[in-house]
């Protein structure tokens, strides 16, 4: 075993360089994570639209067909 002393032991770790695969991949996952949080804000923002429109309109209520019309069709 080596015999440890201030100098060896604390020795700083020079990083590796940056290969430029790590840099197109560190770009494009950037880019990635833009793209996938604009759309999360775009998400959010419509679905409130939405929400704030539905709130809003009155509920249409379902009338009810004319069963008589529908018998004289079907005689026919």
């Amino acid at each position: 075993m080596a015999k440890l002393t201030k100098s060896t032991a604390f020795k700083a770790q020079v990083p590796k360089a940056e290969t430029p695969m790590d840099k197109t991949t560190r770009i494009v996952m950037k880019m990635i994570d833009d793209e996938a949080e604009k759309r999360t804000a775009k998400i959010a923002r419509l679905r409130k639209a939405r929400l704030e429109r539905e709130a809003s309109t009155p509920a249409i209520t379902a009338t009810p067909k004319n069963k008589t019309r529908l018998a004289k069709a079907g005689k026919k």
